[in-house]
């Protein structure tokens, strides 16, 4: 049987390599202090801990435990906290929830003094040697889960055993993404409908789909008020402790200038991003299907590499310098600054996953073969100067003309083809559905192996080059082949002690230590930025709902799997929303109506009359370049038409606009009434909330300070002396 460990602190003595004997000393010196102020720490609040040694010399894992009369001491307090901020409060408390006890336990732990707390965590700089505070994984529920999802479904293991285990942060996601999934059926079944049966571009699809929307963010929102009440996490944020890091006495006003003033960050990087992918764009549609010249095979991957080469890198710096400003705007509670970290973040992201499908949309559909021949003529006037020398009399129709030489080889156009004729001939007509199939498709069956197969192929990397390692300090004579830890002073607890039962226990937790720790982010914004392509884009393949049903089957059981194998266990926090990812989808719906109205009126196929008084329908491209482009017209009648049917096209997005802020007020209303205000349901809840905090004062006043006795709990009635042996605390 495992210990029973609630937490692990990961404290690193050794920062790295140190370059003289008297420096490592003094570090050395600095580490133990703060080492044996932890233990004292710890110890002193009542906690029972041990430390034994990490994945090498200098790493140390302090193991924690909260007995039996503290815990209920914090189960006490915070009952009371709770009906103070006006939280409900049970009547009568039950046995404690893993998750529960681990959240109480690390709050305790890692909240600041003012709070209550030690003021022992990985933010504070008065513990700069602490790297992370984890929770080991339950190994049982893991297994039982596991089996469930592989030989059954996700969900046969109730979705509130598994926020008994990981909280409600975890709990709330996937109650989220599998409500996201059942609502995927509409537009999937109408997707099919209107791909098999229905015609491009369809106004019925594109209506149906933004009212689906609609529909679906403003139930979410009344939903997850509903789902809060469930659980009694309702106004958790009344109650959520202070950061480690804010900086107390801030007023509210300089905090929302410092939010202000990240602004023109986030432009000045939007610009940049946006440049950037316009540059790829145009290279990747343009440039490479008018190269001739050597290697003009492998020219195609030219956009790719640029793509690799620069976003990904701009992006992380991006995000390293958002970090630092979410860290400058100093928010007091750990909800407010991740939503305003995500909503920093979410935003280039967006613009990534968005930009390529609204350039080729609105720019290379319609504009494309003038695109096309403005760029041919750009080529042929940068290649104009050799062209004089080679032939002088040679006219401008006639080299733009040639394809490869102007008559008998007076004049050549070099690597480029500057045939105006064909420039219509180069476009991909099929490149919206292509690109709606790589996004929808191929990304996700990419993004699955990233965060399933390869986790195991980079640890398997990192087992052998740590095995190479080992034995190559083996044959230096030195231990991991580190000369510099002959300077470091070696803790006691970092001597192997204990029998066979603890070194097993030990490996397992060092191996959980080496996991990377858990990010919702990754998560909401994968699921959010699918909702986005099926609410914005899927009308030019109706499919695209299909492929996300189809990817979310699998999805919840990747993530399932994920969170058990793949990353550390979360800690949980009580919280009763998705926070600012609701507002990101609200702003994709909104963004849908546009750019399905644009997109409908520009491209949807339309019965006109030729001039045989026959009537017939035209593509979506040839009815655009009939407008834009068409060779017939003059120049300044084709600009004419290109800038009527622009504005025509912004006139009904922002027509579309207003409809969407109507039927979103309109549906709104009516869920708010029939799923919150006017529910059987809630009023019964809200009486029970009444009741419990009714209770809870009676109990205050006949038994004073002995309110939450009765909290069962299981620790196995270990007493072992705080800091001592591994045999009291860990159970070896």
């Amino acid at each position: 049987m495992p210990p029973d460990v609630d937490l692990v602190i990961c404290f690193r003595a050794a920062r790295g390599t140190t370059l003289t004997k008297r420096h490592a000393l003094e570090e050395a010196k600095k580490a133990e202090e703060q080492y044996t102020r932890l233990l004292q720490t710890l110890t002193s609040a009542g906690l029972k801990a041990v430390g034994r040694r990490g994945e090498s010399l200098g790493h140390i894992l302090v193991f924690v435990t909260c007995p039996p009369s503290l815990l209920r001491t914090l189960v006490q307090r915070e009952r009371h906290s709770d009906f103070v901020s006006g939280l409900s409060i049970p009547e009568q408390v039950q046995q404690l929830m893993p998750a529960d006890r681990l959240r109480l336990v690390h709050a305790f732990v890692a909240s600041t003094v003012a709070d209550g707390g030690l003021g022992v965590s990985a933010d504070s700089p008065d513990w700069d040697r602490i790297e992370s505070i984890l929770a080991l994984h339950d190994k049982e529920f893991n297994k039982q889960w596991v089996h469930a999802w592989t030989h059954n479904r996700v969900l046969s293991v109730r979705q509130e055993r598994v926020r008994e285990h990981f909280g409600d942060t975890i709990a709330l996601y996937f109650f989220y993404l599998h409500s996201y999934t059942h609502w995927l059926v509409f537009p999937a079944v109408l997707g099919l409908l209107f791909f098999f049966f229905g015609t491009p571009y369809s106004p019925t699809y594109s209506i149906l789909l933004v009212l689906w929307s609609i529909v679906y963010v403003e139930w979410w929102r009344v939903g997850e008020r509903v789902l809060a009440l469930r659980l009694g996490t309702r106004g958790s944020f009344k109650v959520e402790r202070r950061r480690a890091q804010y900086i107390d006495g801030f007023p509210w006003w300089k905090r929302e200038l410092r939010i202000l003033a990240g602004f023109p960050v986030i432009l000045v990087f939007g610009a940049i991003l946006l440049s950037i992918l316009t540059s790829i764009f145009v290279i990747e549609a343009f440039l490479t299907q008018l190269y001739t010249g050597p290697g003009h095979k492998f020219v195609s991957f030219t956009p790719t590499v640029l793509f690799v080469t620069s976003v990904p890198q701009l992006l992380r710096l991006y995000q390293a310098i958002a970090r630092r400003i979410t860290r400058w705007e100093n928010h007091a509670h750990q909800s407010s600054h991740a939503a305003s970290l995500t909503i920093k973040t979410f935003a280039l992201s967006a613009l990534v996953a968005y930009m390529g499908l609204a350039l080729s949309a609105f720019v290379y559909v319609p504009f494309g073969e003038g695109i096309m021949q403005a760029v041919q003529v750009w080529l042929f006037k940068r290649n104009a100067p050799a062209a004089a020398s080679a032939n002088a009399n040679a006219t401008t129709s006639e080299m733009l003309n040639a394809t490869s030489s102007v008559d008998a080889g007076r004049i050549t156009t070099s690597i480029w083809n500057v045939d105006t004729s064909v420039a219509g001939q180069k476009l991909n007509a099929g490149r919206l559905r292509d690109q709606m199939f790589a996004y929808t498709v191929t990304n996700q069956v990419v993004n699955t192996f990233v965060e399933i197969g390869l986790p195991f192929v980079l640890r398997k990397a990192q087992a052998v080059f740590k095995s190479k390692k080992a034995a190559k300090g083996k044959v230096n004579g030195s231990e991991e082949g580190s000369p510099s830890l002959k300077k470091r002073v070696v803790f006691e607890d970092e001597q192997e002690r204990g029998g066979a039962a603890e070194r097993a226990f030990l490996e397992e937790v060092r191996k959980e230590v080496a996991l990377p720790v858990y990010d919702e982010f990754v998560d909401y914004s994968e699921m959010v930025t699918q909702f986005g392509y099926v609410v914005l884009w899927s009308t030019i393949w109706p499919l695209a709902p299909v492929m996300a049903l189809i990817n979310n089957f699998f999805e919840l059981r990747s993530d399932a799997f994920k969170l058990t194998v793949h990353v550390r266990r979360p800690l949980p926090v009580r919280t009763d929303t998705i926070g600012p990812w609701l507002e990101a989808m609200s702003f994709l719906t909104w963004l849908g109506a546009l750019t399905n109205s644009a997109l409908v009126y520009l491209f949807c196929p339309r019965s006109t009359c030729s001039t045989d008084a026959v009537t017939k329908r035209e593509s979506p491209i040839d009815r655009v370049h009939r407008h834009i482009m068409a060779a017939t017209q003059e120049h300044d009648h084709s600009a004419a038409a290109a800038r009527d049917l622009l504005m025509k096209a912004l006139l009904i997005a922002l027509v579309a606009s207003h409809a969407y802020i109507i039927v979103r007020a309109i549906v709104r209303r009516v869920l708010e009434k029939l799923l919150w205000s006017e529910r059987a349901e809630v009023r019964e809840r809200e009486e029970r909330v009444r009741v419990g905090r009714s209770g809870y004062l009676v109990a205050m006043e006949k038994e004073g300070e002995d309110v939450g006795v009765g909290v069962e709990l299981d620790l196995g009635g270990k007493e072992s002396a705080g800091g001592g042996g591994v045999a009291g605390l860990l159970g070896a």
